[in-house]
C-alpha cells in the first residue's frame, strides 16, 4: 500500500514579504516564515522599530532583511518593491483602526482606514500578483483581515466596512489569479493582545464583552496567528485560496 506524504509547511528557498512586521501580528507573521526557512522582507513605516525588529530576528539567527514601506502611498509603495522582484510569500499586516460611532465619523477618518486597509491593500495584491505571475511562481498572497470582516462591531463602521470589502475583494482576485497557481487568502484574527487592541482591551466592561463573545474565554496572543501564517503560506494549504481562516475563538460560530 502507498500511503499518502504529508505536505512540508517549510518554505527553505522562499522570500516573503511581510508588511506591517515592526510588531504585532505582523511581526509574528515575520518571525513564523522566518522560522519555517523563509528569507524575510520586514516592511513598515517606522525606521526605529523596524531597525529593532529586524536586529532582534538577526539575534536569533533568521535571515531577514528591512524595507521603509507605507502601504497607503500606492506610488511609493510600488517603487520601493520593484527593485524587489517577486516574491513566494506576501503577508500583509499594514492595518488602520479610527474606531467611533458611526455618526461621528469624518471623511477623514473614513479615507485614512480605507486608504490603509482597502486601498493599499488592492494595490499591494496587485503588485506581488503581477510579479508572481510574470516569474512563474505559484505563489501566496495572505491579507491579515479580521472577525469584523464577516460581523458588525459597536464603534467600528469603517474598519468593518474595509475588512468586508477586502474579504470580497480576495475571493475576486483569487478567481482571476487562479490560473496562475497564485493563491489569495486572508487570515481573520479576534482580539489579540497588541498595542493595537491595549486600548478596547484596559476598558474593563469592554474586555468582559470580548472574553464573552471569544467562546474560547480568552483574548488571543500574537502566537495563536503564527501558525495560520504558515499554514496558508506553504505547501499544507495548496488547494485553498478564495478563503478565510478564522482564528477568533469562536467569536463568529454563532
Amino acid at each position: 500500500m502507498k500511503l499518502p506524504k504529508p505536505p512540508t509547511t517549510r518554505l527553505d528557498g522562499k522570500r516573503a514579504l511581510v508588511t506591517g512586521a515592526s510588531s504585532g501580528i505582523g511581526l509574528g507573521a515575520a518571525v513564523a516564515l522566518a522560522d519555517q526557512g523563509a528569507h524575510v522582507v520586514c516592511a513598515a513605516r517606522g525606521r526605529d522599530r523596524l531597525a529593532d525588529a529586524v536586529a532582534a530576528m538577526e539575534a536569533e539567527g533568521y535571515a531577514v532583511e528591512a524595507l521603509e514601506l507605507d502601504v497607503a502611498d500606492v506610488d511609493g509603495m510600488a517603487a520601493a518593491l520593484d527593485g524587489q522582484g517577486a516574491f513566494d510569500v506576501v503577508v500583509n499586516s499594514a492595518g488602520m483602526a479610527r474606531h467611533s460611532p458611526a455618526l461621528d465619523t469624518t471623511p477623514d477618518d473614513f479615507d485614512a482606514v480605507m486608504g490603509v486597509n482597502l486601498r493599499g491593500a488592492y494595490f499591494l495584491s496587485t503588485h506581488a500578483a503581477r510579479h508572481m505571475r510574470d516569474a512563474g511562481l505559484a505563489g501566496s498572497i495572505i491579507h491579515i483581515s479580521s472577525q469584523m470582516g464577516h460581523v458588525g462591531g459597536v464603534d467600528r463602521a469603517v474598519y468593518c466596512a474595509s475588512k468586508h470589502a477586502l474579504e470580497g475583494m480576495v475571493k475576486a482576485m483569487a478567481i482571476e489569479w487562479g490560473p496562475h497557481g497564485i493563491r489569495i487568502n486572508t487570515l481573520c484574527p479576534t482580539f489579540i493582545r497588541t498595542p493595537l487592541a491595549e486600548v478596547s482591551l484596559q476598558d474593563p466592561d469592554r474586555r468582559a464583552w470580548i472574553e464573552g463573545m471569544i467562546k474560547l474565554g480568552r483574548v488571543g496572543e500574537v502566537e495563536d496567528i503564527m501558525g495560520g501564517v504558515v499554514y496558508l503560506a506553504s505547501n499544507a494549504s495548496a488547494l485553498v485560496t478564495g478563503t478565510a481562516l478564522m482564528i477568533d475563538g469562536g467569536w463568529t460560530a454563532d
